[in-house]
């Protein structure tokens, strides 16, 4: 964010009166008057005409050079008022303007020693005070230029810029009331400062007082529309309102002032990623790198717009040019690991993943990364320990209950109940209440607090555990009421958690209960005569509308359907639609795609899986085989222990491993992985021929 400075106090025009020849003043008089009338010219014809009779007159020397400071000619000036100063050293007001000369020539060394000589001289010169503090300032001496300006404004409480200066620093060091105090001040005693308008608003930004932020950069604006760092700031200030619109609107109106500022062309980016506009957002990125190639945040956002088009490998390459101008910018080392995971690189992504987080050790959404990495990779036991980390990843839905009790560690508990609670999403509960008999194990009466839509299967699965619902009374995770069951609770656990107690290696995954959930036998049966025995049944389910991760995880229902390998037409098979939706819709899908007249996919519109997850149980309990993208059916077919075929994309979730062909979650769960991104007809030609030697059906 720019923050424009108010300029150094300008020339201090005293005058050192010596013992002059009459004439001579009178000629002083007179072109002093025409200097602070703003007759330029004239003032300097009489100056010189003065020199021409005495040329050592000190005033003539110190005003004529305070005339050349004006029209630009710091050279001159400089040489003029050192001639003064050689003629009479003891004029406050000659030292003070050769400082404010060499100052503007960046010569803050000795710039600072004049402001030092003029105070020297006289101590309660504000604007040498102030001027002292500007260039300490620049100089990166804070404390020393706050003090300089508060001592100016002590003399001269309504010396205005006194007080921007002094809210400059503030604001860079964090201490944004006082900074607003002094911005206020000084609009005050000067309303008409239409950066200091800007400032202010960059103040209230910072302190997120968005609405406030953005009446000051409108006014300023009212005063002074030119200023194209402020339609910049106001469309920082919108984006944060979510007004996008209206935000890249200031931007272009910033680039139409400013056509080089790499700034606005960054943020203009920003606004169009959040827009979904991502070639637009992309081209704004590439026009701020070629203005400034160095803007870490611009390579690392273009970045992020390529990682969202799918275009990993340039994705890639902006990451690791961020961080080449940037090398310990930790969040482009944990999305170039992302990346990297989804290239197949799972050994580099690691590596990037422990860098940004041994960069940034509170960063909990790397740390969650590093985890689901670990645990792909097979790292069970550094993998569950990292896991604890998503509770500081944004990709984690869940809130952790501020229950009092502690968490479990897996000891036999002296006294109360232990409370498992749901956290993710439903395909996650019932992965995790594979780890619910071994809790049942360590001897502690247990209560699972569950979906409402699991609880009778969950209660039926373990009838020794008390099954509850906070949802079912009205109790939001996280909120400050307490379940009735919890009054007795002696310890708790997320039941995510449960794996880094009882799945810390590869061996304990094949001592685990299998299959753990049991369906409705009496529905299952009336599935199995409802669809017949004549044919084997195969459930299907294709499409996951998941905003994140869906699009990669879906499949085309047509590509089940075309050769060269058209599943739907094999022989002897009953395809059962385990898929949720629209009945209508998937009727229609169903019907496009039939490739045996009298065989349709079977829609069946008595089972609502989001209504009632146990009838939807006894369904696919009915199947023989269930073939399945990777979603909520795919964890019931195997917890059920139905012979489950998984279909994955190639960068599949961490929960399916590198390259396996088979589960350790669920020993009748068969994986079928794209060999490369986005490859879906090689997953289904290796079905379609599995399918035929299994079924006897090719």
């Amino acid at each position: 964010m720019n923050r424009p400075g108010y300029p150094s106090a300008t020339a201090h025009k005293g005058i050192a009166r010596s013992e002059p020849v009459p004439i001579l003043s009178g000629m002083l008089k007179n072109a002093i008057k025409h200097h602070q009338q703003g007759r330029l010219a004239d003032a300097e014809r009489i100056y010189r005409q003065i020199l021409a009779i005495e040329p050592r007159h000190a005033d003539s020397l110190h005003l004529l050079g305070t005339l050349a400071h004006q029209v630009g000619r710091d050279d001159v000036a400089a040489e003029l008022i050192r001639a003064a100063i050689a003629t009479n050293d003891r004029q406050p007001a000659y030292h003070s303007n050769l400082g404010t000369i060499l100052q503007a020539q960046g010569d803050l060394v000795e710039a600072a020693d004049c402001y030092r000589r003029a105070l020297a001289l006289k101590p309660d010169l504000a604007e040498a005070q102030m001027n002292l503090g500007t260039v300490l300032e620049a100089q990166g001496r804070l404390e020393e230029a706050a003090s300089r300006f508060e001592r100016a404004l002590a003399l001269k409480p309504d010396l205005a810029e006194a007080h921007v200066n002094l809210g400059n620093i503030l604001q860079s060091q964090g201490r944004l009331d006082e900074a607003v105090a002094s911005f206020e001040r000084a609009l005050l005693l000067k309303p008409e400062m239409a950066e200091v308008h800007g400032n202010l608003g960059n103040a209230l930004q910072a302190q997120m007082k968005l609405d406030g932020a953005v009446a000051c950069y409108e006014q300023a604006l009212a005063l002074k529309p030119e200023m194209a760092e402020v339609h910049g700031n106001l469309g920082n200030a919108l984006q944060a309102q979510k007004k996008l619109d209206d935000a890249v609107a200031c931007y272009e109106r910033a680039l139409a002032l400013k056509p080089d500022y790499a700034e606005a062309c960054y943020n203009l980016g920003n606004a169009r990623q959040a827009q979904d506009k991502l070639s637009e957002a992309a081209a704004c990125y590439e026009r701020a790198l070629k203005l400034k190639p160095h803007l870490p945040e611009a390579h690392y956002n273009l970045g992020n717009t390529r990682q969202a088009q799918d275009r990993l490998d340039e994705a890639a390459a902006c990451f690791e040019r961020a961080l080449v101008h940037r090398p310990e910018y930790a969040e482009a080392h944990y999305n170039l690991a992302c990346v990297l995971q989804a290239l197949g690189q799972l050994n580099e992504a690691l590596a990037r993943y422990r860098r940004a987080v041994e960069l940034q050790p509170d960063y909990g959404q790397a740390r969650f990364g590093q985890a689901l990495a670990q645990l792909l990779h097979g790292d069970f036991e550094s993998g569950w320990r990292n896991y604890e980390a998503r509770w500081q990843s944004i990709d984690h839905d869940t809130p952790m209950r501020p229950y009092p009790q502690p968490l479990w560690t897996g000891e036999r508990l002296a006294h109360g109940r232990l409370l498992l609670w749901a956290e993710q999403g439903v395909g996650d509960e019932i992965m995790f209440a594979g780890l619910v008999p071994d809790a049942i194990r360590t001897g502690n009466p247990i209560t699972l607090d569950c979906d409402p839509r699991l609880k009778p299967l969950f209660a039926r699965s373990f009838p020794t555990v008390e099954v509850v619902s906070a949802r079912d009374q009205g109790h939001v995770a996280g909120a400050d009421s307490v379940h009735p069951a919890e009054t007795e609770v002696g310890a708790h656990l997320p039941i995510g958690s449960l794996p880094g107690l009882f799945r810390a290696t590869e061996p304990a995954f094949a001592a685990a209960t299998s299959p753990y959930l049991k369906a409705d036998a009496a529905e299952r049966n009336r599935f199995r005569t409802r669809y017949g025995e004549d044919r084997r049944l195969v459930g299907l389910a294709w499409h996951t509308r998941n905003q994140r991760t869906g699009r990669k995880r879906s499949i085309p229902l047509s590509l089940l359907a075309s050769e060269p390998a058209p599943l739907l037409a094999l022989p002897g098979i009953r395809w059962i639609s385990l898929q949720y939706g629209d009945f209508d819709s998937l009727e229609q899908q169903a019907a496009a795609h039939a490739t045996i007249p009298d065989a349709p996919i079977l829609i069946d519109r008595i089972v609502d899986q989001f209504a009632d997850m146990d009838l939807f149980a006894a369904q696919v309990a009915a199947m023989d085989l269930v073939i399945t993208i990777d979603n909520s059916t795919a964890h019931l077919a195997g917890a059920l222990g139905i012979p489950v075929w998984l279909l994955l994309p190639f960068a599949a979730d961490w929960r399916w491993l590198e390259t396996r062909q088979d589960s350790p979650w669920y020993p009748t769960m068969r994986l079928f992985r794209q060999p490369h991104p986005g490859d879906w007809r090689s997953v289904v030609e290796s079905v379609h021929s599995s399918l035929g030697r299994a079924f006897n059906c090719a």
